[in-house]
């Protein structure tokens, strides 16, 4: 099936739904079907280094809910609500998960588990699920560049915001919704998005809620708009828009939602992350790591002062005390003296690195309390992420570190090999035998090629085998993508 071309006078959101419901995966460029398979990898790989986490057992905990769904590396059916909550939480909490040039933006850790689950309840196809994925990704990264840094200014998390609508659609098509079905839905979902960011102020768990809860409300919108639940056609251009709702400061450039749409695929220049903090970060400690290997002893550094985004500093920078000296682990994430500090001396800042222990190693504290920022007016910020320090010694020298570019993105991208090597690294991390590892691998790689329904191929990450006890006193998962 073709899509359907909008007629005259359409709202944005017929548009988006004619352009995108019949798309042809096995039609579209391999290149964009790639970057849905090395999501898809990037996801599990996060759901099994998280699912012993203590955010992971409270989300799956606090929904609740039976059903024939999976939570990724856990027993028991659960609903697909369920699923998607704690998976979406799990692929996001670490802030391991993608990111997009342009569009600071998590997409995978929302539209994945959403789609998955809706697969998973309704016996679907990888192929369909692969319809799924890519269009809802397509959508949120196309949101994100309407307004560009605008839901940040407002106070809000632009996944929390653009995930609701991409998971939306992503379940939509996967379900295979008509169009004025589909259009209902994104209506609906512009009632069930939101997620602040005061998880800031006190390293709280709330920012690890929103790809979770976007994506299992992004089912319940497609699954009341099937039931005949209407939603306002104009949510993205009405007088009450979406935009003028969480990004008020910003005139949006509707024409971006749909402009080549199902012939152009932003999606291609996703990211993926080396370091498990926030994305702007990641340019501050390559060059951290730089000055290590360049043998600069710590105790010889007088201060390090970083060019930065002005647009970054409310998340990132300040206020600077407390960032130099985080309350916890995960607060450290968002913190770039913290950060440096460990590139510094880790030469790493993976899960290791933002431990509640670790983050109080008076070692890497000493070392962040040097660092401090100076906002450069020509920073390119948000169309790429770069890092500049300059490091002052006690004998007077001055030593400069520049990072360009944001490393795993468009200009230095990651191979299948790193993507697999992360991917083992965090099976690893969750206690994930290399037996259990290489199946969930071998499954990500081909399950969303399938045209098989869910009963024959999977869609979840884990019934458990029996028997296999780990150091944590759990079992071993199976790995069926589909199962």
């Amino acid at each position: 099936m073709s899509a359907q071309l909008p007629g005259p006078g359409a709202s944005v959101a017929e548009r988006i739904s004619s352009l995108l419901v019949g798309m042809d995966v096995h039609a579209l460029p391999a290149a964009v079907r790639d970057v849905a398979r090395r999501d898809l990898i990037d996801v599990t790989g996060l759901c099994m280094a998280a699912r012993h986490n203590d955010y992971v057992r409270s989300t799956l905990d606090g929904f609740a809910e039976q059903g024939r769904c999976t939570a990724i590396a856990h027993s028991g059916g659960v609903s697909a609500a369920t699923a998607a909550a704690t998976n979406g939480t799990a692929a996001h909490g670490e802030d391991y998960d993608d990111t997009l040039e342009g569009t600071p933006n998590h997409v995978g850790a929302v539209v994945i588990p959403a789609v998955l689950a809706a697969c998973k309840a309704e016996n679907r196809s990888g192929i369909d699920a692969a319809r799924g994925i890519i269009g809802g990704m397509e959508i949120m990264v196309r949101m994100a560049r309407v307004v560009p840094g605008g839901f940040h200014k407002a106070c809000f998390h632009p996944t929390a915001i653009t995930g609701t609508f991409g998971a939306t659609l992503g379940v939509g098509l996967a379900l295979q919704l008509s169009p004025g079905q589909l259009t209902h839905a994104l209506g609906l979902a512009g009632s069930l998005c939101s997620g602040t960011i005061e998880y800031l102020a006190e390293g709280t768990w709330s920012k690890r809620l929103h790809a979770g809860w976007a994506a299992q409300s992004g089912i319940r919108a497609a699954l009341l708009a099937r039931a005949g639940f209407t939603g306002p056609r104009t949510i993205f251009e009405g007088e009450h828009n979406v935009f003028r709702a969480f990004s008020p400061s910003l005139t949006p450039k509707l024409e971006l939602l749909t402009e080549g749409l199902g012939g152009s695929w932003i999606i291609e220049g996703i990211a993926f992350k080396l370091y498990a903090c926030g994305t702007m970060i990641h340019p501050y400690i390559d060059c951290a790591i730089a000055q290590a290997e360049r043998s600069v002893a710590a105790d010889d550094i007088v201060s390090i002062e970083c060019r930065t985004a002005e647009a970054i500093v409310h998340r990132l920078w300040e206020p600077l005390a407390a960032k130099q000296r985080p309350l916890n682990g995960y607060a450290g994430k968002f913190s770039v003296p913290y950060s440096m500090a460990a590139g510094f001396f880790d030469g790493a800042a993976g899960f290791g690195q933002y431990t509640n222990e670790r983050v109080r190693d008076e070692q890497l504290l000493a070392f962040a309390s040097k660092v401090s920022y100076q906002v450069d007016p020509n920073d390119p910020y948000p169309q790429s992420y770069t890092g500049e320090a300059r490091v002052t010694l006690r004998n007077g020298e001055s030593l400069y570190f520049e990072q360009p570019h944001f490393r795993g993105g468009i200009h230095e991208p990651l191979s299948d090999a790193d993507l697999e090597r992360k991917f083992a690294d965090n099976l690893r991390y969750g206690d994930i035998s290399e037996v259990v590892a290489d199946g969930a691998l071998a499954h990500c790689q081909q399950v969303l090629a399938s045209d098989a329904p869910a009963s024959r191929n999977a869609n979840g990450l884990a019934h458990l085998e029996p028997g296999a006890r780990t150091r944590y006193g759990y079992t071993q998962p199976r790995i069926a993508l589909m199962a």
